[in-house]
């Protein structure tokens, strides 16, 4: 063995000793600090408030549209509630009151219904109306159809000696020629004696007493 060949461990040992002091020794690389200008705060702090802004903006454009909705939904419910109770002061005023057999006087229960559009009729004084008098299918048409204009005008006679301007009510009559009952029995026939009431003019809405 030579001389050369027993000294190259050994040389290479003390070249990786080397090799390692050198990398214990290498400085480390340098850390760049966090850039943090004024500047660049400053657009932060803009964009923050930017977004802030058009945050504020939407909820108050979304409570806006929120009371727009409210006050059309309150203003359509009131519309409604006056347009049904228009719709019930306007069945008042409708409604029928009949007669006895060959009868033009008011009986208790029809002077009680003429009292309920009483109301109704002074506190709409632009409304007018008109009754028809009915009679059944007993007796000439001739005879019936005077029965029926007595019936009207007694209906109309008692609305007008309470407060009812006698211009705002007009009369006539059928007669037998308009019965809502076609058998030929009492049940039918007091169907038929009859006064109605129609809405002549006054707009499409009641007002409430």
């Amino acid at each position: 063995m030579t001389v050369t060949t027993r000294l190259f461990p050994v040389v290479l040992a003390l070249f990786s000793v080397a090799a390692l002091d050198a990398c214990r020794s290498a400085p480390p690389e340098p850390v760049q600090p966090a850039v943090d200008t004024a500047a660049e705060r400053r657009a932060r702090e803009a964009a923050e408030l930017e977004r802030q802004r058009q945050t504020a903006a939407a909820e108050a454009e979304a409570a806006r549209q929120r009371a727009i909705a409210d006050s059309v939904a309150r203003v359509r419910a009131a519309e409604e509630e006056m347009r049904r109770a228009s719709d019930m002061l306007r069945a008042t005023v409708a409604n029928v009151i009949t007669f006895d057999f060959n009868k033009a006087d008011l009986r208790d229960d029809a002077k009680a219904m003429l009292d309920t559009k009483i109301p109704i009729l002074l506190a709409n004084s632009n409304v007018t109306i008109r009754i028809a008098g009915h009679a059944d299918e007993r007796g000439s048409s001739e005879y019936n159809l005077a029965l029926g204009q007595r019936r009207a005008a007694m209906a109309k006679r008692y609305l007008v000696e309470r407060g009812v301007a006698e211009g705002r009510i007009e009369t006539t009559s059928f007669g037998e020629e308009r019965p809502i009952c076609t058998e030929s029995n009492e049940a039918c026939w007091s169907q038929d004696r009859r006064d109605e009431f129609e809405i002549t003019a006054g707009g499409p809405m009641l007002r409430r007493p």
